[in-house]
């Protein structure tokens, strides 16, 4: 089975940026739908971004659009999430995770295939 490792997460000061990646240990990869979870203390997980298997397609939540922006490199099997302009209650645990369809890309409870999460810590 795929699995998926996360980096990038780190502390980072309001407005500052970051990049995040997400490792798959299979080729498989590439087929795959893969999705940007986060879930801040004591609140549901929630959806940031997901993007189809060739890049061509991507969605975001209302909350993160404009300012962050996932993409994929197939070749290295590693999807990517940019986070511009960072505010304080983007402040999370991050998840990458591979949903087996587009149509449940955005529900979480849904999903089977995660990674360990990435915290990011976003200060004013």
């Amino acid at each position: 089975q795929v699995q998926l490792v996360e980096s990038g997460g780190g502390s980072v000061q309001a407005g500052g940026s970051l990049r995040l990646s997400c490792a798959a240990s299979e080729r498989a990869f590439n087929n795959y739908v893969m999705a940007w979870f986060r879930q801040a203390p004591g609140k549901e997980r929630e959806f940031v971004a997901y993007i189809n298997w060739s890049g061509s397609y991507t969605h975001y939540a209302d909350s993160v659009k404009g300012r962050f922006t996932i993409s994929r490199d197939n070749a290295k099997n590693t999807v990517y999430l940019q986070m511009n302009s960072v505010k304080s209650e983007d402040t999370a645990v991050y998840y990458c995770a591979a949903p087996y369809a587009s149509t449940i890309a955005t529900q979480w409870r849904s999903i089977d295939l995660w990674g360990q999460g990435t915290q990011v810590t976003v200060s004013s």
